[in-house]
């Protein structure tokens, strides 16, 4: 009979190998080796249960291993699985007509891809090719994606050593309640000043070239920070009034997470082209865009090229049918709201509890959490919240917070739709604990 090794041990190889072995593409590993995952728990090698308030790489919006989900793949993979990209199988074509069902007129041309990076170049690839010119606008904490235009377009991180990134590329303000930069008699944000500031810096700098405005009605990797009511509708104007298109990224706000179907629908502004993708493949990799028949046209009629590996794929888009078939089926706009205003009230006493808790906003099942240390300045701190992240993974609780240059640390909340009040009660609580015992720590 072997010798029994202890977890610790038996780890070992595994983390040496990681070491050895793989490209580091984004900070540190968590040191926890992940077994399994069932709804909204994550297992360890080591037998720990982790609480998931990420939903993954916030994505699998009907929690880990959803039976129907895992019963889409088996089917799927079955029978039909990859194809030429050229050829068109029924679960593509279900998906691009109820997918277009689901969203206002005139969006109601899909092209399915893999990656919300793969969404928005695809996007920004059309935008040019139709308008005829080349210059992008988005909001200064935004992130788009990692491939070249999409990271082009993204200023939250990942700038800094690359060399040049795609020509005409411009970054606007966030407007940012929290923290205004523009301020009205009463120090609360003018955002319609700090907007048409914005775009006197645009003009400007254009060469007249301007395709597109691409921005996430609320910006998650930028600070979970959702601009006031009515900005979006002006931003439009100012998007018309240059002849740009109007690119909204839902990536993580699409399908239901919000409490309504889309985060736009909130402002009544519908956009030329969407982007998704995260929450329409549940945590499997699909992405869509979504534009007007007249776009799709003129794109097609200019020879629009977007011929890749895997774009239109059976086995991605039977999922994507079944997240559809949940999320009507389970009402999951309903849960996500009333689950939301559950979240919130928590996070709200929570902030009642601990004075480092300096903000709390989002929509819905995303959240945010800022931490300030010193609440009347504003100021944060990168170690307390580095602190506060690994207190909550030793009791339990997975979280991720984003550290922006000029910000505080924030915790973004954002746990699946099929979480139940049980499990946010318990998140919550972990939470707490956790802040108490990094702010009174030596």
């Amino acid at each position: 009979m072997a010798a029994s090794t202890t977890p610790q041990a038996s780890t070992e190889p595994f983390w040496t190998d990681a070491e050895r072995h793989l490209v580091r593409y984004g900070g540190e590993f968590t040191r926890e080796i992940i077994e399994r995952a069932a709804g909204s728990f994550v297992f360890t090698a080591d037998g720990r249960k982790i609480l998931d308030f990420t939903s993954g790489q916030m994505s699998a919006i009907l929690g880990h291993s959803h039976p129907e989900i895992v019963a889409t793949v088996q089917r799927q993979v079955a029978t039909l699985d990859h194809l030429y990209s050229g050829m068109l199988s029924r679960p593509v074509v279900d998906l691009a007509r109820r997918l277009a069902d689901t969203l206002p007129a005139p969006l109601e041309k899909v092209l399915l891809l893999t990656t919300g990076a793969e969404s928005n170049e695809a996007a920004i690839r059309m935008a040019k090719l139709v308008t005829g010119r080349h210059e992008i606008v988005s909001f200064a904490r935004s992130w788009h994606g990692m491939t070249q235009a999409a990271a082009s377009a993204t200023y939250s991180a990942g700038r800094a050593g690359y060399g040049p990134g795609a020509p005409g590329n411009f970054a606007i303000p966030v407007p940012n309640v929290y923290r205004p930069d523009f301020t009205t008699a009463d120090g609360s944000l003018d955002w319609q000043r700090q907007l048409h500031f914005a775009f006197d810096l645009i003009d400007a700098q254009s060469t007249g070239s301007l395709a597109a405005c691409l921005v996430e009605p609320i910006l998650s990797s930028g600070g979970v920070i959702e601009p006031p009511a009515g900005y979006f509708a002006a931003l439009r104007d100012k998007c018309r009034e240059r002849g740009m298109l109007l690119i909204l990224d839902e990536a993580q706000t699409g399908l239901c997470r919000t409490g309504s179907w889309y985060a736009f629908e909130r402002d009544g502004v519908v956009p030329d082209i969407l982007t998704l993708s995260k929450t329409l493949g549940a945590g499997l990799p699909l992405a869509a865009v979504v534009t007007s028949v007249e776009i799709e046209q003129e794109a097609y009629e200019r020879g629009y090229l977007f011929f890749t590996t895997h774009v239109a794929d059976p086995l991605p888009a039977a999922v994507g049918n079944t997240v559809l078939d949940v999320l009507i089926r389970d009402r999951l706009d309903e849960r996500a709201q009333s689950l939301g205003g559950f979240l919130r009230r928590g996070l709200t006493d929570l902030a009642g509890r601990h004075a480092v808790v300096g903000d709390i906003r989002g929509r819905g099942l995303l959240a945010g959490l800022e931490l300030a240390v010193d609440p009347e300045a504003k100021r944060s701190s990168d170690e307390l919240g580095a602190r506060i992240t690994r207190r909550c993974l030793e009791l339990g609780l997975h979280m991720n917070i984003v550290q922006l240059p000029g910000m505080g640390g924030v915790f973004r909340i954002a746990p699946p739709l099929t979480a139940t009040e049980d499990e946010l009660s318990l998140g919550l609580t972990i939470l707490d604990e956790a802040i108490g015992d990094a702010c009174t720590a030596p």
